[in-house]
């Protein structure tokens, strides 16, 4: 199949015939619905899109145009998630984290000064605002308002906002207000509060008095100069300032370099997910192709080195080492949010279906897994292969002094609050507008959206579906008159011979992987869409990683099922040293949890060597009542599989899990029958197995 096919369908009746010529369906004449189907790598970026905020020249055009916020109504288990996250510890951070009380808080006052005030506002702010926004939930948006106005009531006169932190004599800390700016950006979304502007103009002209040798010279700000980068264009976007873009190139010029062929500036795990983006963020205003192509090279080179393993993220700890490679070495909860958030926003600056499918990953099979299943807990590190969840120390084995295993609602100050953003920024990009005027369907979700698209007309898309855990997805379109627009829809990578209706007829069979299909039509109130993904077992081998295998169905990665143990207790006792409670906070409600096995778990997959997709068995479960597939337990798919237990793979001298045995590993053992799960649904998990072999 060529990789831009274009062709007409006539929808007809189902009882007439159709014939199939040279990829065109020829159809009797005398029908007035037509739908083009164009299969693309991605849309065509040399129009601007009438309705939402885009890129001005002399910035490069984006491939797709981020909607605000206000266009999503979530349902299905993403809703649910994001209510775990409100009624958990997303919505209580305010009345336990002492980074967040209004009593001597930097962040609440014009001189910037108080004894709490740094990164760990905003950074909470930006995902629990963003919840309140998306559920309509008046109390979290009210509880936002309060932040908001505070920053937009606090600008000093000199333009600067926020706490006061200087790093080095003269040398402001610019790190902490970058959240914030997403936070006000999200606000003007939702409010159009025109005051966000007017703040931002002011702030980003002061920088530009700055002499460089003082300007983002932190190691955090260093770093993560692309976050500030991302929010300039924003307001040029909005406002047209050209001074903005000679800010933007001050930005980059004084940001750690992201270019280096072989090497990265920093190591650090969260950086890198956040940052590797720069050089690609600053292709839009550059046009250098060089700056576009140092981001994936970013992205094959700590994969390539640290992420041969499952789950779309890298072993990184808080920092990837020489030789510390295995599956057991993590990420940090930090990290994933920040990957989740680089690839959507290079989503739209490459129009590469590469970037949907890494957050679908990281979304589905490694985030969830991070918290407990009610969201009242989380753990700071998480790996693909983790048998125990424990508060010991584990370093050197892991890049961390100090119980950064087990699930702490205080799991250190960092990922206490930004896992807030994880799942409503993920929503946030499920749809986005086209230079066309038409909507691109990137991650795929229940719920709706709603936006203007075509001459103008407002369209509500619903869908309606199960995915991940289902292949099917249905679209109802719901407007006020007749409109013609562009509608795309992702293929992911792993489903070749995916399937479209309309209305009930089929206009595509045998859809392309890793493209874009391109539905246009004159839409009318009450059509109907639907795709279906076909999800078949496959097996990937991970030869850089001793020849271990995972085994994927669809878009999840499994793991073997482990029986967990939770063991209780005291959060104020085993918090991390640097989380903080407020005065009169009860930790009694929000204890920590030590989790271990309760089930063998040191096992080697029998597996076909011609065919070994064979050897698997996808068994379908009950949907769980409580709308949470990613609970403990829970999972509406299991697998079933053969293994051989490894009795010399087990816990080593720090305690964690052992260095993945070389495959094919003899073993003696007997074959055993084995099941295994989503692994974002198991806090306790092996994702990377290595494979029995024979005397």
């Amino acid at each position: 199949m060529p990789n831009n096919k274009s062709f007409y369908l006539k929808l007809f009746p189902a009882a007439l015939g159709i014939a199939v010529l040279s990829g065109f369906v020829v159809v009797k004449e005398g029908y007035k619905d037509k739908v083009r189907v164009t299969e693309v790598g991605k849309p065509s970026n040399t129009t601007i899109n009438a309705y939402y905020t885009s890129n001005k020249r002399p910035l490069q055009q984006q491939f797709f145009i981020k909607l605000p916020v206000t266009a999503f109504t979530p349902g299905g288990w993403l809703k649910k998630q994001l209510e775990l996250q409100r009624d958990g510890l997303t919505g209580h951070l305010g009345e336990i984290s002492i980074w967040l009380s209004k009593k001597d808080n930097a962040w609440l006052n014009k001189e910037g000064k108080g004894a709490y005030g740094w990164e760990e506002l905003p950074y909470w702010l930006k995902g629990y605002a963003n919840i309140g926004y998306v559920l309509k939930d008046q109390h979290m948006i009210n509880e936002a308002k309060f932040w908001i106005e505070a920053v937009l009531n606090n600008q000093r006169d000199n333009g600067d906002f926020g706490p006061d932190v200087e790093k080095g004599e003269g040398k402001r800390d610019l790190w902490t207000n970058m959240p914030m700016l997403w936070c006000l950006q999200s606000y003007y979304e939702y409010s159009g509060d025109k005051r966000v502007l007017d703040l931002m103009t002011k702030y980003f002209r002061w920088q530009l008095t700055i002499p460089d040798d003082k300007f983002l010279e932190d190691y955090w700000e260093n770093s993560r100069g692309g976050d500030e980068l991302s929010s300039v264009h924003w307001l040029y976007n909005h406002t047209g300032d050209t001074f903005l873009l000679d800010l933007a190139t001050k930005i980059d010029r004084n940001t750690a370099n992201w270019r280096q062929k072989d090497n990265l500036p920093n190591w650090h795990n969260v950086n890198i997910a956040q940052c590797f983006r720069e050089p690609a963020q600053y292709y839009m205003q550059s046009g250098d192709e060089k700056d576009l192509q140092a981001t994936y090279n970013n992205f094959r080179l700590i994969r390539d080195l640290f992420g041969q393993v499952p789950g779309g993220m890298f072993g990184g700890d808080e920092n990837v080492r020489k030789g510390y490679d295995d599956p057991r070495q993590a990420i940090e909860t930090c990290g994933l949010v920040e990957q989740v958030t680089s690839d959507n926003m290079l989503l739209g600056i490459t129009g590469d279906t590469h970037w949907a499918d890494n957050a679908e990953d990281v979304a589905f099979n490694t985030f969830p897994a991070a918290f407990t299943s009610d969201y009242k807990a989380l753990r700071y590190l998480t790996a693909p292969n983790m048998s125990v969840s424990d508060g010991k120390n584990h370093h050197p084995g892991i890049d961390n002094q100090g119980p950064f295993l087990m699930m702490n609602p205080f799991s250190s100050r960092c990922c206490q609050h930004n896992h807030a953003a994880g799942w409503v920024y993920y929503l946030e990009h499920s749809w986005m507008a086209t230079p066309d005027n038409g909507l691109a369907a990137q991650h795929y979700l229940e719920g709706s959206v709603k936006a203007k698209v075509g001459d103008g007309t407002e369209v509500t898309i619903q869908s309606t579906t199960r995915y991940p855990f289902e292949d099917r997805v249905n679209f109802e379109l719901s407007m006020n008159k007749n409109v013609n627009f562009p509608l795309y829809l992702r293929i992911p990578s792993w489903a070749p011979n995916s399937t479209i209706t309309v209305n009930g007829r089929t206009v595509l069979s045998k859809a392309q992987a890793g493209q874009y299909v391109k539905l246009e039509n004159n839409w009318k109130n009450g059509d109907k869409i639907a795709l279906q993904l076909p999800m078949t077992l496959s097996v990937r081998e991970w030869k850089k990683n001793k020849n271990s295998i995972s085994v994927n169905y669809g878009p999840l990665t499994y793991s073997l099922k482990i029986n967990e143990e939770y063991r209780r207790k005291d959060s104020k006792e085993t918090a991390i040293w640097d989380s903080k409670w407020q005065e009169g906070a009860d930790p009694a409600k929000w204890p920590s949890y030590e989790i271990f096995p309760a089930s063998a778990w040191n096992y080697a997959l029998v597996v076909d060597p011609q065919h070994p997709e064979r050897s698997f068995t996808v068994v379908p479960k009950a949907w769980p009542s409580d709308n949470n597939p990613f609970a403990t337990g829970n999972a509406p798919v299991e697998i079933k599989a053969k293994g051989k237990k490894v009795q010399s793979w087990g816990l080593d001298e720090y305690g964690l899990t052992a260095v993945l045995p070389q495959s094919p590993v003899v073993t003696d053992s007997k074959e055993e029958s084995l099941s295994l799960v989503p692994m974002g649904a198991a806090r306790l998990r092996i994702s990377s197995f290595p494979v029995a072999g024979t005397k």
